[in-house]
């Protein structure tokens, strides 16, 4: 009896240390409540929603640095195994459009222009260069001869240049040369291409704005399966060019900066083309690498990242292998607000069938006017030019 008492005696004040040594112990805090975790649930995903909303739908004038180069934007890679040369372009391709661009305090915009020689309309031009100094900059390369220059700033503008013959690629040899003078200048954030009869349709601030403000670049591209299209691909691009993803356009560019790393940086694409879209080709075809190099590998390698549409205007009604040209008389202030006023781009197939596809220019979402600058004109054309310039150009 006496052994169970002890026992139970030292069970007694085993216990009543164990209470005494709980009271000691901190209480665990509280839980949020139930109300307050749906709270910051509920805002989270307001704030998630919102920042997806403004990805997608941005508003007109917007333009966001990190859209730029996401990666959404970047090319499917195909079913197949990938060449050696095709997933080394594509490692260079994905940095370049995965890395943010750089942004400049002074932005300008580079002016190129490919020219046989002298340009007829820079007394046009520097009429619309005036009072923008240090918010462009201007590169010629002259093909055939040195120009001659009746305006100053055009002067010491010419890159070194090489001969350029119509629908070689040699076009194209000159569009990246140009690329790569004006490249060097860190403040050139968009490179517009320009021919000698081109001529601008809206003054200075306008084009700035339109082109610095644009979340796309301006890279005409359709597809056309007629004789003057998917006729001129040739089975020796394959494995890396499908004759699905080969595509028509206009060469009269105008593209971001990343962009045009991207076309200066190209080997393999352009390699392709050099060899195998030229005049004179197997079956009696003629491919001409500067209508289809650049909407090809746009089409395959950032496709969400073009217009489809250039901004430079070119009439060809007519039918004909060379666009529309405005002599003098044709010169109005009638033609150059009827230009100046068509949101409509729209393109044909060159087969019997004539597809006619219209789509409307959207700048960032909002419906715009298409273009900034036309051709072909005439040098005879330059006085009316001149005289119009003031009126025509008004927004």
């Amino acid at each position: 009896m006496r052994v169970v008492e002890l026992k139970y005696m030292k069970l007694h004040q085993v216990w009543q240390l164990g209470v005494k040594d709980m009271k000691a112990v901190p209480l665990p805090r509280p839980r949020a409540a139930p109300k307050r975790r749906a709270w910051i649930l509920a805002v989270a995903a307001f704030i998630f929603i919102a920042l997806a909303w403004a990805y997608l739908y941005p508003p007109p004038h917007y333009t966001s640095p990190v859209r730029d180069w996401l990666p959404g934007r970047l090319p499917a890679e195909p079913a197949r195994e990938l060449t050696d040369e095709e997933r080394a372009s594509r490692v260079v391709f994905r940095q370049i459009l995965t890395t943010p661009p750089v942004r400049s305090k002074n932005s300008k915009i580079a002016f190129m222009f490919l020219t046989p020689g002298t340009l007829p309309f820079e007394r046009l031009w520097e009429k619309f260069f005036e009072g923008h100094e240090g918010r462009y900059t201007i590169y010629i390369h002259a093909s055939r001869e040195k120009p001659e220059h009746v305006s100053p700033i055009f002067v010491g503008r010419e890159i070194h240049s090489e001969k350029v013959t119509w629908g070689k690629i040699s076009m194209v040899d000159a569009e990246r040369r140009l690329l790569a003078n004006a490249l060097q200048d860190i403040d050139n954030q968009h490179f517009v291409l320009l021919s000698d009869s081109c001529v601008p349709l809206h003054n200075f601030d306008y084009v700035y704005d339109y082109l610095m403000g644009a979340n796309l670049s301006f890279i005409d591209c359709f597809y056309d399966p007629g004789p003057h299209g998917n006729f001129r691909y040739s089975q020796n691009m394959l494995p890396e060019v499908t004759e699905t993803d080969f595509r028509k356009g206009s060469q009269w560019f105008s593209v971001k900066r990343q962009h045009a790393l991207m076309i200066i940086a190209d080997s393999l694409y352009y390699t392709k083309f050099k060899l195998h879209c030229r005049p004179g080709m197997e079956d009696g075809r003629n491919c001409y690498a500067d209508e289809h190099y650049l909407p090809t590998v746009f089409h395959m390698m950032d496709p969400d990242g073009i217009a489809n549409w250039s901004v430079t205007h070119v009439d060809w009604s007519e039918g004909k292998w060379h666009p529309k040209a405005y002599r003098a008389k044709d010169v109005t202030f009638d033609l150059l607000k009827n230009i100046t006023s068509i949101d409509m781009n729209h393109h044909v197939t060159s087969d019997s069938k004539k597809v006619v596809t219209e789509k409307p220019c959207l700048w960032n979402g909002a419906k715009r006017p298409c273009y900034l600058f036309a051709r072909k004109f005439y040098p005879e054309s330059i006085n009316n030019l001149l005289t119009l310039f003031a009126n025509y150009t008004l927004i």
